[in-house]
């Protein structure tokens, strides 16, 4: 139809073309033969052109085999006998456009096409070939090309995508559509383009004339079908039998709305979880299927029923589809062993123009088992909090644990003690019935609190054991003695008067009783009538110790010792006595101490500085003296070595003895003690041991030893007396060092009341020894009570 279109209205175009050419000619011919006439009648008058070529049309397409004939240049001043010369400029000229320059006819020489070119501006000139002048003014002209329907309809944009809601209603716009032809609209029906819908009836249209695509059909349900694809023409010459048409397609894509209602797939969902299971354990998840999708189909859950709403929880998940079913409490097999929850799920979008379809929620029935595992035993107290006096005897039953094996089995039950929390083995708790009990002594001071842990183990499981921890605390008994708070070494001046206080004393105890320490303080009984010393209890836990007297003296007595009795204020009340030493010093006169050694102030004024040098010489001299003869003894005790061999450079010596007792006749000689008149003539002595007996002195009277200013008290078979003359002996003797030895000492009193009688503790203390306790030890010891234990009445004062 569209060849047989073009044909036609080509055909009419070049019978147009050639009525115009016709008339052209003729009037040309006109103006010829009116020139002639009027050059032959010789009227002078102005000349004229005799041509009109505005404008001239010429066809598009043409495919003709000879150039398009377009019109005819001719000037009045053409006599025809070819000294006329016509020449063409402008658009074109000579590569489109061609003139006959004796002629004047023009011809198109290429296809013309309108869409590229729709009009043409050329200049025309007639010139005289003699004189090589223009006869006339250069004049323009255009050459229009007529339009001819040879461009179709087309859609710049398509394929086109379009989106609607679905259920839209019939009349809603889905998209609007433009399509261009490239044909002259003002000529003719070739640019008039009318629209048509070819595929997506009945589903939608298309307006004819603006292109608006509308849905003509409600009701269409993404659900059951979500894509259209439809195809739109375009058609000009106003949508007549000839005319051109192009076409395009249109994808429509029904977007979701909420117009479908959520439903569980069961009515009821099993789920098991064990009993074991942790609070925020996921259970199990369910799911309301919803047609729609996005955020139509997002749903909202919750427990609406059931004897489970206060163990479990139900929450949404992050794509707000599912239910997550979680613990909110522990479980407990025994307790419970299922639970039935009612669960409702809703949208969470609702969109009202489609309530009626509803309810937009749907309910469903989780039943949840819990299974049984076996556990540990429990004790029926988180924890044991006990009191315990430091007092309570060995075996005292103070507590008893419970547990149970939470199972059904229910098995028996073993306890015991994390060895642990109790490494000193205090306590011990019976195997079946769990009494704890002590096992050793508790003492308070020593250690306050017991933290330990009892084990419960199932018999038939023995990986199945449960713990509980049991605090202990040890009460406190009034059972230590207050003692001074240090070893106190008080000092009063020569020059003190009576009352002056010289000492504050403080005493301690382990013990610690509600209501706080309250000491007493007192002088002790033998010393309750001290002429030197007096005691005041300030009641603030606190003594003062004042003097009694002026006029002290070093030469006198340089060191006192005056017991103080102590008791605190708790029943059963606890005494002590602890001595105070007391030194004489002499002070300044602001009281500060110089000196306390007893020292020779009186010397002779007459003694010069020669008579000291000279003294100091002469010791000199004897020391040398001394040391030569010792090393002259100690060369003739050394053995001569004829071998070389022989020649031992170091000897490892070792005593492994203790001691024989009487038996022992290498320490000292037992004859030699019968005799204490002789015993500076005993020759074998042992100065590399010396007895610890410096505190006794305080308290045994010393033997008549045969030197100046000593004292005579006792008898001449006081054994005592010549122990403490060798002492004197050895400490008088600048000559005899003490040779290093190595003593091993063993505990030697396991069994007897008196236990170790070794010195080797003695120096751990810097108070004084004490021995009325050897009255307390039986016969055996009667002689050393004697000897240690008693005071004589003669003995100078000590305090």
């Amino acid at each position: 139809r569209w060849v047989i279109g073009s044909l036609k209205k080509t055909q009419n175009n070049l019978l147009s073309l050639a009525l115009l050419t016709l008339l052209c000619e003729a009037q040309g011919r006109m103006d010829k033969a009116r020139s002639q006439e009027e050059s032959r009648a010789g009227l002078l008058r102005r000349v004229k052109r005799g041509w009109v070529w505005n404008q001239f049309f010429v066809l598009e397409e043409y495919t003709g085999l000879e150039p398009l004939y377009i019109g005819k240049l001719h000037s009045d001043m053409d006599l025809g006998d070819g000294s006329i010369k016509y020449i063409l400029s402008g658009d074109g000229a000579g590569t489109t456009f061609t003139i006959d320059d004796s002629t004047g006819d023009i011809h198109a020489i290429k296809r013309l096409d309108r869409e590229v070119k729709a009009q043409y501006l050329l200049k025309a000139q007639a010139w005289n070939r003699q004189t090589d002048r223009p006869l006339e003014p250069e004049s323009q002209f255009i050459v229009k090309i007529q339009d001819i329907n040879d461009n179709e309809p087309k859609f710049q944009d398509g394929p086109y995508q379009a989106t609607i809601p679905e259920m839209s209603t019939i009349g809603t716009e889905v998209i609007r559509l433009t399509a261009t032809d490239a044909d002259d609209p003002t000529y003719g029906n070739s640019a008039r383009v009318v629209y048509s819908i070819l595929q997506g009836q009945p589903y939608f249209s298309v307006e004819p004339k603006t292109g608006e695509v509308r849905v003509s059909l409600a009701g269409m349900d993404r659900e059951v079908r979500e894509i259209y694809s439809i195809i739109i023409q375009a058609k000009d010459m106003g949508g007549q039998l000839g005319g051109l048409a192009g076409t395009t397609v249109v994808n429509i894509t029904l977007s979701d709305v909420n117009d479908n209602p959520p439903m569980f797939d069961q009515k009821l969902y099993q789920m098991s979880v064990l009993e074991s299971a942790p609070v925020g354990s996921v259970v199990g998840r369910i799911r309301a299927k919803d047609r729609d999708i996005g955020i139509n189909a997002e749903m909202r859950y919750s427990i609406i029923d059931g004897d489970g709403r206060d163990t479990f929880d139900i929450s949404t998940d992050p794509t707000n589809l599912f239910g997550i079913i979680t613990i909110k409490k522990p479980l407990n097999f025994e307790s419970k062993a299922s639970y039935t929850l009612k669960i409702e799920g809703a949208n969470t979008h609702l969109d009202h123009r489609f309530l009626d379809k509803g309810p937009f929620s749907h309910v469903t029935i989780v039943h949840v088992s819990v299974e049984d595992i076996d556990e540990p035993p429990e004790f029926s107290s988180a924890a044991y909090y006990i009191e315990v006096s430091e007092e309570a005897e060995i075996g005292t039953v103070f507590t008893t644990v419970s547990a149970r094996d939470p199972d059904a089995s229910n098995n028996s039950i073993r306890y015991s003690i994390e060895m642990t929390t109790d490494l000193g083995k205090y306590f011990y708790i019976d195997i079946t019935s769990g009494a704890l009990m002590t096992v050793l002594a508790l003492d308070r001071e020593e250690l306050s609190w017991h933290n330990i842990t009892v084990l419960a183990m199932e018999m038939s499981n023995p990986s199945m054991i449960g713990s509980v921890s049991v605090a202990v605390k040890i009460l406190d008994v009034n059972d230590n003695p207050p003692s001074l708070t240090h070893y106190f070494e008080a000092f009063v001046c020569e020059s003190a008067k009576a009352g002056q206080l010289i000492q504050t004393v403080t005493a301690i105890d382990p013990d610690d009783p509600l209501g706080g320490q309250h000491f007493y303080y007192s002088l002790a009984p033998e010393a309750a009538n001290n002429p030197n010393f007096t005691l005041r209890d300030n009641q603030d836990n606190t003594a003062w110790i004042l003097t009694r007297r002026g006029g002290w003296s070093q030469q006198d007595q340089s060191v006192y010792y005056l017991p103080i009795f102590i008791s605190d204020g708790e029943l059963p009340v606890q005494t002590s006595t602890s001595t105070l030493t007391i030194r004489v010093c002499s002070c300044d006169v602001e009281g500060n101490v110089m000196s306390c050694n007893a020292e020779a102030y009186h010397l002779p004024a007459s003694l010069s500085r020669g008579a000291l040098i000279a003294i100091l010489a002469c010791i000199f001299v004897m020391l040398v003296m001394i040391l030569l003869m010792l090393s002259l003894r100690s060369h003739r005790k050394r053995p001569y070595l004829h071998d070389e061999e022989d020649n031992v450079h170091e000897n490892i010596v070792r005593y492994d003895d203790e001691g024989g007792g009487e038996e022992d006749t290498e320490a000292f000689d037992i004859a030699a003690m019968w005799n204490p008149h002789e015993a500076h003539l005993v020759g074998k002595q042992r100065q590399d041991m010396l007895p610890e007996i410096e505190s006794l002195s305080r308290y045994v009277p010393l033997a008549c030893v045969g030197w100046p200013g000593s004292v005579c008290v006792g008898g001449d078979s006081n054994v005592q007396g010549y122990v403490l003359s060798k002492l004197l002996e050895a400490d008088l003797d600048p000559c005899a060092p003490p040779y290093d030895s190595l003593q091993t000492y063993a505990y030697e009193g396991e069994g007897s009341v008196a236990e170790s009688l070794s010195s080797l503790q003695s120096g751990c203390s810097n108070t004084d020894h004490e021995y009325d306790y050897l009255n307390d030890w039986g016969p055996r010891f009667k002689k050393l009570a004697e000897m240690y234990g008693v005071l004589e009445t003669n003995n100078p004062p000590m305090w």
